[in-house]
């Protein structure tokens, strides 16, 4: 039997690449896996550790917070209309029951007019028709007091007094009806609500503030659903803190308290605790409000950051940490212990946070030794070396 060499050197030369691809793969991963840092669980981790001792709680600590106006609102036009005239611009102080806002009343005014003109018409034909009337019943009057004469004298008969006093109760009842003018009270109603409507073309300051926002301008439609202005009342100021659960005790109603602007740290400000929240936020923590005075010259403004101060009164000593030591969770903080060379990790209770460092109380004790630096692959039961 003829050997097919073509055949058999194809087969050869196959092998031959596929071995070559096999060995260029090791020599590869061989490459790749040396410059791929290993990491050694057992080899010691550098950190740094400090020893604890219980130390004074820092008498002073704060609590940061927002400044927020006491009382906000958009002003806008009870009627439909132009906007003629607006007196103020952003930025401008006002005061309760200053004129804002001008609308044009020309349409209105008219109307009030024309109201007037029946109004005096009416008045003048009623006092026509009463002159009238009243010449007709002194007339009637004369005769029933001559006919009763008559009648007593038996001069002319009964029926005669009896028409004639029906003529004067006629003649009274036409006088009451003029008195009363229906007409003429229909028009004074009509008046009376034209003026009202003028009076609302004008819009005052509800409250005294100053003007934040201007969002229309002259010749602009006003609507009662579209704001013109935004007054914002900054001489009282809220100014509100979250505070977690464990220090909510620090806070009662009605008491004051030390507060400062970040912006103007040398000014003092009292504040009156007007709220403690009810219910805590994502945060875990309450809210706490305060009723703040501005200062004279309106300083403080609607949306800057300040400080509720506190003196803490309780002088006891206690474990004090630095917050970067904490690890795990703010339902769970942890820390790392230093034991026999290990690192070991402990849970902890923090009962307040003062700045950069946190009181705890409970879980750690005087003379523990806590990881404060080198947390990169740092885990429960590494070797360490303290530096």
């Amino acid at each position: 039997m003829k050997m097919n060499w073509k055949k058999i050197i194809g087969i050869v030369a196959g092998f031959a690449i596929v071995a070559l691809v096999v060995l260029k793969l090791k020599n590869n991963k061989e490459v790749t896996q040396s410059k791929v840092y290993q990491y050694e669980k057992e080899k010691a981790i550098h950190v740094q550790a400090d020893t604890l001792q219980n130390e004074y709680v820092n008498a002073e600590f704060s609590y940061s917070g927002t400044f927020e106006p006491n009382k906000e609102t958009k002003i806008s036009a009870e009627l439909q209309g132009k906007i003629n005239i607006i007196f103020v611009d952003a930025g401008a102080y006002v005061h309760k029951g200053q004129k804002l806002i001008q609308l044009d009343n020309t349409l209105l005014r008219h109307q009030l007019y024309l109201i007037d003109v029946q109004i005096q018409n009416a008045k003048t034909e009623s006092n026509v028709q009463l002159q009238a009337n009243q010449i007709q019943l002194n007339a009637v009057q004369l005769d029933v007091e001559r006919y009763k004469v008559l009648a007593q004298a038996d001069a002319i008969q009964g029926v005669q007094l009896e028409k004639a006093e029906q003529q004067l109760e006629t003649a009274k009842n036409q006088r009451i009806a003029l008195l009363q003018q229906a007409n003429l009270k229909s028009a004074e109603a009509q008046r009376k609500s034209i003026v009202e409507q003028i009076n609302k073309t004008v819009i005052y300051s509800p409250f005294n503030g100053v003007v934040t926002a201007k969002l229309a301008e002259i010749g602009s439609f006003a609507a009662p659903s579209i704001p013109i202005l935004q007054i914002t009342d900054i001489q009282n100021l809220k100014f509100t803190v979250n505070i977690p659960e464990t220090e909510l005790r620090q806070f009662q109603l009605n008491n004051s308290y030390s507060i400062s602007s970040d912006a103007y740290p040398e000014i003092s400000l009292i504040g009156k605790a007007t709220m403690i929240g009810s219910k805590a936020n994502m945060g875990s923590s309450f809210p706490v409000q305060f009723s703040v005075n501005n200062t004279s010259d309106l300083k403080i403004k609607s949306g800057m950051f300040g400080k509720l101060n506190m003196r803490n009164a309780n002088q006891e000593k206690s474990i004090i940490i630095p917050t970067s030591a904490i690890v795990g969770s703010a339902n769970q903080p942890q820390v790392y212990l230093v034991k026999n060379g290990k690192s070991s990790l402990q849970n902890i209770t923090i009962l307040k946070k003062i700045q950069n460092k946190a009181v705890v109380s409970s879980g750690l004790n005087d003379s523990d030794v806590i990881v404060t630096n080198g947390f990169i692959n740092l885990f429960d039961g590494a070797n360490i070396i303290v530096k």
